[in-house]
């Protein structure tokens, strides 16, 4: 169940001559069947072009794209069997929630039975059944999106493609919706492509997740590995907070040495590396020990941030920038709760330090 998608060498231009830019530069991809995968990265980097040339709203400058076997490259939106869910809702004011959900289904001539019982299903799946004889006007934004959802899941489509559906909503409503269309979309089977600048939307929700910049893939993979294991700086200070450290490396991969002004500390690395080695490592891989632990780094506390579960500690150390400790339960008794001006301990978990390959 579910439609492979499979893009090669797509590019799109936009402008000629030296006022030309690639918005999507070369890039090729395979979506596997039933994956739900997002597309994220800065404002700019290509993400919407690319969603909108898989639907057919864009023709690409070259390049293709295959729904399974069949090349889709130039066939219009109504060809493709796609199902797309707007940033902005759009849904019909004048009509029903489920006149507004059934309009797919009219205009594939789907007879009354049939379309009455598939739109009842399609909003049973988003939870929005009890509202279908309500307006647009009546909902709100949460509701309104979830009706759009239906809208577009009722047509069954080859593709389900969501174009930063969640950004107009507020914080907690956004979390929400998140575990709702997972669930809706993985249930269904249907290919999914998600457009987003949230990180933390991207995060979790997706199986996979291409992270993009200035219209190329700079990261692919699933949550879990681009954010454990950054290739570049852009992609470990995109994806949530990240300490880059420049150290010199000696050693084996699995026992390296590096080495930094105020001291020296152990990681263990997926090859060797010597020399000049840029590290990352998140806030939430240092722990805060007592001054003169062993296997640690000294340092001073330049000031805290109390963020409820957590507490955001900007640490001093010589000979590199300041570094965030993010310290897990700051309240629990054996956590160490210094003041501004005190000396404190690092310790640097060896298996979550990454060194950073790609610029």
């Amino acid at each position: 169940m579910g439609t492979k998608i499979q893009i090669n060498d797509l590019t799109k231009t936009f402008g000629t001559g030296k006022n030309a830019v690639n918005a999507v530069d070369n890039l090729s991809l395979t979506i596997n069947p039933g994956e739900l995968f997002f597309l994220l990265g800065p404002s700019g980097c290509g993400k919407t072009t690319l969603l909108r040339m898989i639907a057919g709203f864009i023709d690409p400058t070259a390049g293709s794209i295959a729904f399974d076997d069949k090349i889709v490259t130039h066939d219009p939106p109504n060809k493709r069997n796609t199902g797309m869910v707007f940033q902005s809702y759009a849904l019909w004011p004048h009509m029903t929630v489920a006149q507004n959900v059934a309009f797919g289904l009219n205009v594939r001539k789907v007879q009354k039975p049939d379309r009455d019982k598939q739109v009842i299903q399609a909003l049973e799946a988003v939870q929005m059944a009890q509202y279908a004889h309500r307006k647009p006007t009546e909902l709100s934004g949460g509701q309104q999106q979830r009706v759009a959802l239906a809208r577009a899941i009722v047509i069954k489509p080859a593709v389900l493609l969501l174009d930063e559906p969640l950004s107009n909503l507020d914080a907690k409503l956004r979390n929400d919706l998140r575990h709702q269309i997972r669930d809706v979309c993985k249930s269904s089977g249907i290919t999914t492509v998600y457009v987003t600048h949230d990180q933390k939307e991207a995060l979790s929700m997706a199986d996979k997740v291409a992270l993009l910049k200035d219209g190329k893939i700079m990261q692919l993979g699933t949550p879990v590995g681009l954010y454990r294991k950054p290739k570049s700086k852009f992609v470990a200070e995109f994806l949530g907070e990240t300490n880059l450290i420049h150290t010199k490396a000696s050693g084996s991969a699995n026992n390296t040495t590096l080495q930094i002004e105020a001291g020296t500390f152990n990681a263990s690395l997926d090859q060797d590396h010597s020399g000049d080695t840029l590290i990352s490592i998140r806030p939430e891989a240092i722990t805060l020990k007592q001054p003169g632990t062993p296997n640690t780094l000294p340092g001073k506390l330049l000031h805290s941030t109390y963020l409820g579960e957590t507490a955001q500690h900007i640490i001093q150390l010589k000979g590199a920038p300041p570094i965030k400790v993010a310290q897990l339960n700051p309240f629990a008794p054996t956590t160490i709760a210094p003041n501004p001006g005190d000396q404190v301990a690092l310790h640097l978990s060896p298996t979550d330090i990454v060194p950073i390959t790609h610029s």
